[in-house]
């Protein structure tokens, strides 16, 4: 999977739209092998970021879990701790 793309779901609070946008955004660039499309593919490429977002809030907002919500700020701590010790 991407890097940059991150897990969205039981988070407290709740993804927001610009995380899923930016999920979609990164996935479709991943898939397409392009940054920036061209002009010719820029319609093709913003309607797949529009179609994958659909599905991702969809997606998020309808899995359940008994687990309890993760804290966001926690999980960046740990996050900046497995790089901090990776890149010693």
């Amino acid at each position: 999977m991407c890097r940059s793309i991150r897990t969205l779901h039981n988070f407290e609070p709740p993804a927001t739209d610009e995380e899923v946008q930016a999920a979609a955004l990164q996935y479709v660039r991943k898939i397409s092998g392009s940054r920036d499309p061209s002009r010719a593919n820029q319609e093709a490429f913003d309607r797949a970021v529009a179609e994958i977002e659909a599905s991702t809030r969809a997606l998020v907002d309808s899995l359940v879990t008994a687990a309890p919500p993760k804290n966001r700020e926690v999980e960046a701590a740990k996050a900046r701790q497995r790089s901090a010790d990776r890149y010693r």
